[in-house]
């Protein structure tokens, strides 16, 4: 699989220690940011991970190209987003379609976008939680794999809200990929449920 992130990379760093601990059967082939300073990138680059950089800055079509490649050349599974903030064009998705999962913070679809841990904190809800799900062409769209709620208590604060998504994520994508890696998936409506044991 090849990780792409964004940001600090704390779910591809939970990713690449179930890896290494033999709870999740797979390979990081690389991991790729849109950002030259992303702590994730640093991260990956410590743990002794390939890493790529994808040049947005000469336009999205250009940043695919070069993602492709390394995908095709790398012979890539599975393409796991872990807080990469970027939509991919439908053409990709197409290429690559049932191939890419994405981690949300949020129970679709409910509290879309960049925004959803902070949106559903100031909306006032009492229940949220975290999902993953298969990436189509729409933003925080395409059948989900799995969901867990996060409960959101009086003394909660946004910090602590956060905190609590996050702890939820590193332990929900392991797992998910686990069994999404297995084939134990079938599709039912927009949701894929897990046939047989765990």
């Amino acid at each position: 699989m090849a990780i792409l992130l964004s940001g600090r990379g704390s779910n591809m760093l939970a990713l690449a220690q179930r890896c290494a601990q033999g709870d999740l059967e797979a390979k990081i082939c690389f991991v790729a940011s849109d950002k030259k300073d992303a702590y994730g990138i640093m991260m990956a680059k410590s743990l002794g991970l390939k890493t790529l950089l994808l040049p947005y800055e000469e336009g999205k079509e250009q940043a695919e190209k070069v993602l492709n490649e390394k995908l095709q050349s790398d012979s890539v599974d599975w393409i796991v987003l872990a807080g990469f903030m970027r939509m991919l064009s439908p053409t990709f998705v197409g290429k690559y379609e049932k191939r890419i999962v994405n981690i949300h913070p949020s129970l679709l679809p409910s509290f879309p976008g960049t925004q959803a841990i902070k949106d559903a904190f100031e909306y006032g809800v009492k229940v949220t939680g975290v999902t993953v799900h298969l990436v189509d062409e729409k933003m925080d769209h395409g059948p989900i794999l799995s969901q867990r709620e996060v409960r959101i208590c009086d003394e909660d604060t946004l910090e602590s809200l956060e905190e609590k998504i996050h702890a939820i994520e590193h332990d929900l994508y392991w797992q998910t990929l686990k069994n999404l890696f297995a084939g134990r998936f079938k599709m039912k409506g927009r949701r894929m449920t897990i046939e047989g044991p765990y």
